[in-house]
């Protein structure tokens, strides 16, 4: 019985077990994980670390990357991105690839490629060469991320065990997201910037060295052949979309990357359409007609667009107006980061006596207060505000990354679960660059209102961004530098609360609906 028809027939969905769900034929696997199990999860949570870690960690190299290797702008950018754009780009396919020819095999291939391409960046010795490199990573790290969730739910078949080792998977990402500045700044200290493209080649022998030992291999045998017209497609929608936002959030509305975006989506409707129409498509719509997957996939769609990219824009506040280096900057959201690694591992033993339709809305009503605590930033004042609302946002995310991703892969079939997971990380890469785009909009719209009703003689590049300001001030009388800028950390303070404001509005709502649409599910770990 799938939680859809037990929600229409009165009854609570039975827990997710993908583990115990075998063919027939294969030995039963013990009820509650032993040493060697979560030996296994710490194998798998150092490449979730380092592809999250991987994406940030070219922050601070950047600025030494083009001046060794030359690189335009253009190249930079591409640099940054490639590597986004590939992962974001084929989690379904791998996600559902896994399924088909075994998700530790997957998972293996994925982290050999993952080392070999570490290795090419480190040593490139062009900018093109470092851009193929980067999208190499990429490719493998879609291979790896949607694996190790699946093999997680193959693993540990108690669902209190695997509610906490969901936590310990989460908190990788997130970890990832503020070592990578930090271990990045680190390096470049004492060696030369391809040093931070080493981080990930020894964790990858040792997956390939024990992998093969401590894990244990699941595939669907029913399943068809990979559609590979369904891959071409599902690229066709999701990288044009992706850079099309992204775009859109660097450059503002611009001809090119909305017809990028519109593109993406005529792909995506011949996507839905082909599926529809497969007796093996590369992602099973009826995971969709589910209410808990919708709800639960949805929900964290947003909460990434909404809260994951409001983080950006803390973090150039703290450097723009205050003035902080990124490394510094990186600190300053230290504290947040590990409150957000404490939610998620607390989240799993409140999800055991608290069902989801009250946690994960508890959860994000915490969340919503964090960010009314960042309405209390102004200039000069410091920046506890946002240390502390930030934190407390953190704090209130854990519920829902966690008991929801938990939400999301147990509504699917067992032999689905990397599909599952590869649907919702696609989903989060949406929501990171959708909210980018979004919030950064916001953003400037404030930012530009302000300055025009400054009062001031503004310069035309200074009543659009808080940069343009900076540079404006060159050029400008000396007497007007200082009331110029004043203005313009006036004017990105306002942005600023604008975008907090706009977050917490946003939880808000999707905190109700996640009370009104799970009131009768719950979690395994409360059912057992």
């Amino acid at each position: 019985m799938t939680s859809q028809d037990a929600i229409a027939q009165g009854h609570e969905p039975a827990p997710a077990h993908p583990v115990g769900s075998r063919h027939e034929g294969e030995p039963a696997p013990p009820k509650r994980a032993g040493v060697r199990q979560w030996v296994a999860l710490a194998v798998l949570a150092l490449p979730t670390l380092l592809v999250s870690l991987d994406t940030f960690v070219m922050v601070l190299a950047l600025p030494e990357i083009a001046t060794s290797l030359g690189a335009s702008s253009t190249e930079q950018l591409w640099v940054m991105d490639i590597y986004g754009f590939m992962v974001g780009g084929l989690m379904i396919t791998m996600g559902t690839l896994g399924d088909r020819i075994g998700r530790r095999r997957l998972l293996l291939i994925g982290g050999a490629c993952f080392g070999v391409a570490s290795l090419v960046a480190a040593f490139s010795t062009s900018a093109l060469m470092l851009i193929g490199a980067r999208a190499a990573l990429g490719i493998a790290g879609a291979a790896l991320t949607p694996s190790t969730l699946a093999l997680i739910s193959n693993i540990f078949t108690d669902a209190k065990q695997r509610a906490t080792a969901i936590g310990v998977w989460a908190a990788c990402f997130a970890a990832g997201a503020i070592l990578g500045p930090i271990a990045g700044g680190v390096l470049l200290e004492h060696f030369w910037w391809g040093s931070v493209m080493l981080l990930g080649v020894p964790a990858m022998v040792l997956l390939l060295v024990v992998g093969p030992a401590l894990l244990p291999e699941y595939r669907d045998h029913k399943a068809g052949r990979l559609d590979m017209a369904s891959v071409a497609l599902s690229l066709a929608m999701i990288l044009p979309i992706i850079f099309g936002l992204k775009e859109l959030a660097r450059e503002g509305w611009q001809v090119v990357p909305f017809a990028s975006v519109v593109i993406g989506v005529v792909a995506g409707w011949c996507f839905v359409r082909r599926q529809s129409r497969l007796a093996d498509p590369l992602i099973d719509l009826r995971l969709f007609t589910d209410k808990v997957f919708n709800t639960t996939l949805g929900s964290m769609f947003a909460f990434t667009m909404l809260s994951g990219s409001a983080m950006i824009f803390l973090a150039q506040y703290v450097q723009l107006v205050e003035g902080w280096s990124p490394l510094r900057a990186a600190y300053a959201l230290l504290p947040g980061m590990v409150a957000g690694l404490l939610s998620f591992q607390v989240a799993p033993i409140l999800s055991r006596r608290i069902r989801p339709g009250v946690l994960l809305p508890a959860g994000l009503a915490v969340s919503v207060v964090g960010f009314l605590v960042m309405l209390q930033t102004t200039p000069g004042s410091g920046v506890a505000p946002l240390i502390i609302g930030f934190a407390i946002s953190s704090v209130g995310g854990g519920p829902l990354l966690t008991v929801g991703i938990g939400l999301v892969v147990g509504s699917a079939p067992p032999e689905k679960a990397g599909s599952a997971s590869g649907i919702a990380q696609t989903a989060n890469e949406f929501g990171y660059a959708f909210g980018v785009a979004v919030l950064g909009s916001v953003l400037a719209a404030a930012y530009r209102i302000q300055m025009t009703g400054s009062g001031l003689d503004i310069p035309d590049a200074a009543r659009h961004s808080l940069a343009g300001a900076v540079e404006s001030a060159a050029d400008v009388p000396s007497e007007t530098v200082l009331p110029l800028l004043a203005a313009a950390h006036d004017a990105y303070a306002t942005g600023l609360h604008a975008v907090a404001l706009t977050t917490a509005v946003g939880l808000a709502i999707v905190a109700v609906c996640l009370a009104v649409n799970l009131q009768r599910p719950r979690t395994g770990a409360s059912d057992d």
